[in-house]
């Protein structure tokens, strides 16, 4: 089964499935697989001892994903695109929002496959809540 497979089963998301499958999948603002979604997800994979390991005390791993830079091509690439685009995709971000930050809590992320130009094409798209630096003189 894909991702998407699974996600549609759960109602999830798939990047929070491939997330919660690499044990990355955050426990804040409900993305935490609840007792219900894990017994759904037993029983979408034929598994019946996900309760063991998804319990109340499971917390993702936020480590790195390996030495820097990735060595995985894929990874490689978007590490290459924030270092190559980074400043500009920031300043564009600065212009419309001003100072501030996109929240990687209140984060979501979509991979679309599409045609352009006759080739398949990769389309990723970020959502964060926007949290501006709160700047206070006395």
């Amino acid at each position: 089964m894909t991702f998407e497979q699974i996600a549609q089963k759960l109602g999830r998301d798939e990047i929070w499935v491939a997330a919660l499958f690499y044990g990355q999948a955050s426990p804040l603002d409900d993305a935490k697989p609840t007792k219900e979604e894990v017994q759904k997800l037993g029983s979408v994979l034929d598994m019946s001892s996900l309760d063991d390991h998804f319990h109340e005390h499971w917390y993702p791993d936020r480590g790195q994903l390996g030495p820097m830079p990735p060595q995985d091509p894929t990874l490689y690439r978007l590490y290459e695109i924030v270092g190559v685009y980074g400043y500009a995709i920031k300043s564009c971000i600065h212009e419309k929002f001003g100072d501030g930050i996109m929240s990687a809590i209140n984060f979501s992320a979509k991979v679309e496959k599409i045609q352009k130009k006759g080739a398949d094409t990769v389309r990723i798209t970020y959502e964060g809540k926007w949290l501006p630096y709160d700047f206070h003189t006395e």
